[in-house]
């Protein structure tokens, strides 16, 4: 049996208001991230413009920041995720509720991380192990 929410239907909606503004805030970046630099050839991203081959060291530079960029891009769609499930959590009104422990979690923990799935005290017995 699941342990419903105590939180109010004024707290519910602050929530779903934070999460879906976060959860767009996610989705212009990475669709930024998408054509600033996903998008791009390796010559046009390094501004290269003549017929001569890259040196060596651009390549790698080159190759650094498109990773680096598909990484953020990644912990990106990984925050969405967290942020959907949130918004599920609260349709099935579990939002609020630790996975862990089963007590509420502070609501000052829920504004700073809205996604979170954990009370603080969970958290940091997870980081532990």
């Amino acid at each position: 049996m699941k342990t419903r929410s105590k939180l109010t239907k004024k707290d519910k909606e602050f929530f779903k208001k934070l999460i879906l503004k976060q959860r767009e805030e996610i989705t212009e970046e990475i669709k930024r991230i998408s054509e600033d630099v996903l998008k791009k050839s390796p010559k046009d991203a390094s501004g290269d413009i003549s017929g001569y081959t890259y040196h060596i060291a651009d390549v790698a530079t080159d190759t650094f920041d498109r990773e680096f960029s598909l990484k953020i891009a990644t912990d990106e769609y990984n925050l969405l995720y967290e942020l959907d499930e949130a918004l599920k959590r609260l349709e099935e009104d579990t939002y609020g509720i630790c996975e862990a422990c089963k007590k509420p979690i502070a609501k000052t923990r829920l504004k700073v991380i809205p996604y979170t799935r954990l009370c603080i005290k969970c958290q940091k017995a997870k980081e532990k192990t």
